[in-house]
């Protein structure tokens, strides 16, 4: 993780983007700042690919980046790419951080260079539902982001219910708009909710258990976020999140769900609660590519 922890640089209507031509041990961008995906001897990012298309797009924030992640070779958008549906080219089209509405700029800024894409599976929800608890005056019209200064009164913070609901409709509003863009580029989108370690499985693996108390000594994520984290929590939020995308017509994916039916006691996911290990990944990879028929 230790090469996770880097500065991003500021970017125009973005806030901000992962440092171009970046080369570390764990991984590589290209000269925009996108991460490499990649398939046995091949390996190609939105900056980069010189062909005529179709790709498919795997858009979100850090996980879609793939924080955690050993190597290029094992994120989500690599292993769909390499193993479970290889047809097409992936782009692992995220900026880390991200909310909603960042996402969506991301491909308005970036969509002219694009070949014809026929797939976007839009893999997010979480940071929305962080973000959630700034007070109102952070939020605007499109949502806060994770600049915003927290609140430093808890009173202030709204209550899980309000939460939910908030960051649901926050993400319905710019999916609206996700939807008519891949609708008029002539691509299927697909929204697959993004999981947390304590909405999968009340009970975390041994190493998870070890980082997770680690973590816990640097971070206040827990404590600060304690409201959410909670099981029913993330089931209030999936059920939210999945009504919004029917009322739009866009297929959902409880990820969270999926892999709380096919993770064993003994499967190590993630190394933090919100990124994962390659094992992780390579799930989610899997989960998504039979889910959505992928091939």
């Amino acid at each position: 993780m230790q090469h996770y922890y880097f500065p991003v640089p500021e970017q125009p209507y973005l806030l901000w983007f992962q440092k171009p031509d970046e080369s570390t041990e764990a991984f590589n961008t290209d000269h925009l700042g996108f991460r490499f995906t990649v398939s046995g001897d091949r390996r190609t990012s939105p900056g980069t690919y010189q062909g005529d298309g179709p790709v498919r797009l795997l858009a979100g924030s850090s996980s879609v980046f793939g924080v955690g992640a050993s190597a290029d070779e094992t994120t989500i958008a690599s292993r769909l790419w390499s193993e479970y549906a290889p047809a097409e080219p992936w782009f692992a089209f995220g900026g880390q951080a991200f909310n909603s509405a960042q996402e969506l700029v991301l491909l308005t800024l970036f969509h002219h260079m694009l070949p014809p894409v026929s797939e976007i599976v839009l893999f997010s929800g979480v940071n929305n539902l962080v973000v959630s608890r700034l007070p109102e005056e952070h939020q605007g019209v499109h949502g806060a982001h994770y600049q915003a200064e927290p609140p430093v009164d808890d009173s202030l913070v709204p209550g899980p219910a309000e939460r939910v609901q908030r960051a649901a409709d926050r993400t319905a509003a710019h999916l609206r708009t996700w939807q008519a863009l891949a609708t008029a580029m002539g691509a299927r989108l697909v929204f697959a909710l993004q999981p947390l370690a304590p909405w999968v499985r009340e009970e975390p693996s041994k190493e998870e258990k070890k980082l997770f108390a680690e973590l816990d000594k640097a971070s206040n994520f827990r404590s600060v976020h304690s409201d959410i984290v909670s099981m029913d929590v993330g089931r209030d939020y999936a059920t939210a999140l999945e009504k919004r995308c029917q009322e739009i017509g866009v297929p959902f994916v409880n990820t969270t769900q999926l892999l709380a039916e096919r993770a064993t006691p003994k499967d190590w996911l993630f190394v933090d609660r919100v990124h994962m290990t390659d094992g992780g990944y390579d799930m989610v990879a899997r989960i998504l590519a039979e889910e959505l028929e992928l091939r």
